[in-house]
């Protein structure tokens, strides 16, 4: 079957939700997915839709001349300071308007229990308006890995709870192809696609810089992709996250864009993969 593709929002955070969708509806992708859920960061953009109805209008509008649909949005971050899950259903909501199916979480707290009720009744929450949770680890955050992220969805046993792979995460976890091929395949809906160099950084502000701002093409680095991507299922969405702050500087974000399509199917044909 013909792989879908889809590109996450980090890869160009400054296009609004509308300018995502036609830039990369040119380019040749399937999807978008987006980051309406603002986590506050300095210098970060704020694309709330659920809040801002003349943002909303134009990404409704986006998508009808385009014909494009967003995979997934982000983030409903679990931290210590979500005492209250509903925060997220005006978000929620707001996506279900328009058709999304997917929504990404992280857990950013040591507090197991704490972490596992909130993450339970986001379920239950995103299940409302007919979403599915998608637990992404991530390295520097408190559910680091595979074997903690299965641990947390055998824990909650919710049908629309799903996990999430980053390839630049499993890498830097330091994740097996063997933990990967004893995880049931059903868990994983999307793939976020990336390469790194073979280095993993042993601090967390290294992590974090080249996470956000200097992802690899797929083939440049040391990362498995490919042998990631053939333990998933084929209707499996590759969603390529690749931001490159010094790249969008130097080419400019359309042509960025471009190339982390280009690189990518590329890439995936090279390693016999459709």
């Amino acid at each position: 079957m013909t792989r879908k593709y889809s590109i996450a929002h980090l890869t160009w955070l400054p296009w609004t939700p509308a300018e995502m969708i036609y830039n990369t509806h040119l380019i040749g992708y399937d999807y978008v997915s987006l980051r309406t859920i603002s986590q506050e960061l300095p210098r970060e953009v704020n694309h709330d839709i659920s809040n801002n109805c003349e943002l909303f209008k134009l990404t409704e509008q986006a998508l009808k001349d385009t014909g494009m649909k967003i995979n997934d949005i982000e983030l409903a971050k679990i931290d210590a300071n979500t005492a209250d899950i509903r925060k997220y259903e005006p978000h929620l909501e707001a996506a279900a308007k328009l058709g999304v199916k997917n929504v990404i979480t992280n857990i950013w707290t040591p507090d197991k229990a704490f972490y596992t009720e909130r993450f339970a009744e986001l379920c239950d929450l995103a299940a409302k308006y007919g979403i599915c949770v998608n637990l992404e680890f991530v390295t520097w955050a408190d559910v680091k890995d595979l074997k903690s992220a299965r641990e947390l969805l055998d824990t909650v046993n919710k049908g629309n709870a799903f996990i999430l792979l980053d390839t630049l995460h499993f890498y830097r976890s330091r994740v097996t192809l063997e933990e990967l091929k004893s995880t049931p395949k059903k868990l994983f809906r999307t793939v976020h696609i990336c390469d790194a160099s073979k280095e993993i950084p042993t601090d967390k502000e290294s992590l974090v810089h080249t996470g956000r701002a200097e992802r690899l093409y797929p083939g440049e680095g040391m990362i498995d992709i490919a042998g990631i991507v053939k333990n998933l299922d084929d209707d499996v969405i590759l969603c390529v996250e690749m931001p490159h702050v010094e790249r969008v500087r130097q080419i400019g974000a359309v042509e960025h864009a471009r190339r982390t399509l280009e690189s990518a199917k590329k890439y995936f044909k090279a390693h016999g993969i459709g």
